[in-house]
């Protein structure tokens, strides 16, 4: 009974055995497509460097141990992302004070059964990085975006890594690289068995005004892998990014249990730790200074969330904040800038250039003189922010009227400029030094042909103020149907496909415009207009405005000045960091370099 009963098992597990060994040979043969050469360099404890750290393939590891060894080998500003973790909580267990559990979802896309869309990008294209210019570009569109930095030369050495592909998205008319994604081979890689590959970085610029680029984006690296005899394309996507996963889910990926592991360091702190209490109703303003403060160690207390108000304290010292406002600046240079004809008395007797101004009263003859003088004016309330009440390049008594007599619902005074001709540079000076500087262009929308401008304008305002946390929508009011009368249109017009309509003339952010750095090329005469007014004012951080013919060149007008610049509009450049410099000097990696004697 035991050798009949005991023959069937045998026979069995001689089958299984076979069936092992037959997937064993499976997994030894090279992906489709693979050399030779590629096969033999099949490796375990494989890792791919990526630029912002490394992207290492748990499944080629042995043993957790070797894993949690690759892990501590991450560079410094570097996110190191062990990905296809068979078991994270054996993995956890190694090294618990390390390393974490990503909170983030991996979606699939099976590119056997993946469609492609006939739709095609309206006013831009998606194509290769092919330069130095493009990786800046990218660096641009990851800062913007709270990611890792690239060094730029890295994206152009790696130009012919046959396992990462870098795809960018490019405006038409501009130029203007708007978008990118990387993609991971897995077979060029390690000669993956399952044939797989990976999404990774996909950023849209904030600035961009055309609908879908992530999409498209996606679509064209899908495309690209299921060339290659990809079997399919994973991604890593945080647990909360509802929009991203509603992109991913239309486009047909589904979740799969598959885990993602980090170190625990300071740039994925808010992945791991306790959030500080109230972070999450902070503005982007804000919360760029407190990620900064806890990069260098610098204690936060969020003390009207807001408000955007904060403290800080390291080493005895203690400083009260809201955004990039702290008690550094005196209540006297506040109430300089808070006052826009004091600002423009104490500028102009620094040397500054300003244009020519009165205050709207009851005198109308005074009014059309000045109007008749100028051709074009501004209208601006004395006291006031974020654009609120300002209209730009008024040509009829009519028109100047009316604007002031919205400009009166801000402040009771209001003012009557000049109008000057270019385009309106903001400066931002901490510490008396240039930090940043960034032309502001006043929202624009472009036809498709079929919707009213309305509809475009609504639309336009939904990307605007997903892009920057709220902060930036355009509002369709007076001052809107001016500007699209003066060009011959109405909110209920439909532009031809692809014509450029402004809507608005002022170039705030607040009301829908967008920001261009500029800091690369800004002629030396602006900086030290920028700095002398900042000087006469008395003031450690402030936003400079003028109105320029170019960046490039000398000429310029005085506008304003703000005594609490939004430092998160002019990323790349390290506004933030200045900042922190400033607050305390010590902080942070600056306080080893001056232990090492390098300031």
């Amino acid at each position: 009974m035991a050798k009949e009963s005991g023959a069937p098992r045998a026979r069995a597990d001689k089958a299984l055995a076979h069936r092992l060994r037959r997937l064993r040979a499976e997994s030894m043969k090279p992906p489709m497509g693979l050399s030779e050469a590629e096969t033999d360099a099949r490796k375990q404890s494989v890792s791919v460097d990526c630029g912002w750290g490394r992207l290492i393939f748990a499944q080629t590891f042995d043993k957790p141990s070797e894993l949690v060894d690759a892990l501590r080998e991450e560079g410094p500003e570097r996110r190191d992302i062990a990905f296809y973790v068979r078991d994270p909580h054996v993995l956890l267990a190694a090294a618990p004070q390390e390393i974490f559990l990503d909170p983030s979802h991996t979606f699939r896309l099976e590119l056997s059964t993946y469609r492609s869309s006939r739709r095609q990008p309206r006013g831009y294209f998606v194509r290769r990085l092919s330069s130095e210019a493009d990786a800046r570009a990218v660096n641009r569109i990851y800062t913007s975006r709270g990611m890792v930095p690239v060094r730029p030369d890295f994206f152009w050495s790696n130009r012919d890594n046959r396992a990462i592909t870098y795809f960018v998205a490019e405006d038409e008319a501009s130029g203007e690289i708007i978008g990118t994604v990387t993609g991971i081979d897995h077979g060029r890689a390690f000669a993956d068995p399952e044939k797989g590959s990976s999404l990774w970085c996909l950023a849209v610029d904030p600035q961009a005004r055309h609908p879908g680029i992530g999409e498209m984006l996606v679509r064209r690296l899908a495309e690209h892998f299921s060339a290659r005899g990809a079997a399919f394309m994973d991604l890593s996507v945080l647990h909360d990014n509802g929009q991203a996963i509603a992109l991913y889910e239309k486009l047909g990926f589904r979740r799969v249990p598959v885990f993602a592991v980090k170190r625990k360091n300071p740039i994925n702190e808010k992945l791991y730790a306790r959030p500080l209490e109230a972070y999450d109703a902070l503005n982007p303003y804000a919360r760029l200074i407190v990620d900064e403060a806890h990069r260098r160690g610098v204690h936060v207390e969020i003390t009207d969330a807001e408000g955007g108000f904060f403290r800080l304290s390291h080493g005895g010292r203690s400083v009260h904040c809201r955004e990039s406002l702290s008690e550094l600046t005196s209540g006297v240079a506040m109430s300089i800038c808070d006052d826009k004809a004091v600002t423009r008395r104490v500028v102009e007797n620094a040397g500054l250039v300003v244009p020519e101004q009165m205050v709207a009263g009851d005198d109308a003859k005074a009014l059309k003189a000045f109007l008749k003088k100028h051709g074009r004016v501004v209208v601006k309330p004395a006291r006031g922010e974020q654009g609120r009440g300002v209209a730009v390049g008024l040509e009829t008594i009519e028109d100047t009227e009316t604007a002031i007599a919205v400009a009166k619902e801000v402040c009771d005074r209001v003012l009557v400029e000049a109008c000057f001709e270019g385009e309106d540079l903001r400066l931002v000076v901490i510490d008396f030094k240039l930090v940043a500087a960034a032309i502001r262009r006043p929202p624009h929308i472009v036809g498709d042909g079929r919707r009213k401008i309305r509809s475009l304008i609504e639309s336009q305002s939904r990307r605007r103020a997903s892009a920057t946390g709220g902060e930036s929508r355009i509002p369709i009011d007076g001052e809107t149907e001016r500007c699209l009368a003066a060009a011959g249109y109405t909110l209920d017009s439909v532009p031809d496909k692809g014509e450029d309509i402004v809507v608005r003339k002022t170039a705030n952010l607040h009301t829908g415009g967008s920001i261009h750095d500029v800091t690369g090329i800004v002629h030396p005469r602006l900086v030290e207009a920028a700095v002398t007014a900042a000087r006469a004012i008395d003031i450690p951080v402030v936003g400079i405005d003028f109105m320029v013919r170019s960046p490039s060149e000398p000429d310029y007008v005085f506008i304003e000045a703000n005594e609490r610049p939004g430092l998160a509009n002019h990323e790349p450049q390290p506004t933030a960091e200045r900042f922190l410099d400033l607050l305390f000097p010590l902080s942070g990696h600056r306080a080893a370099a001056h232990a090492l004697g390098k300031l």
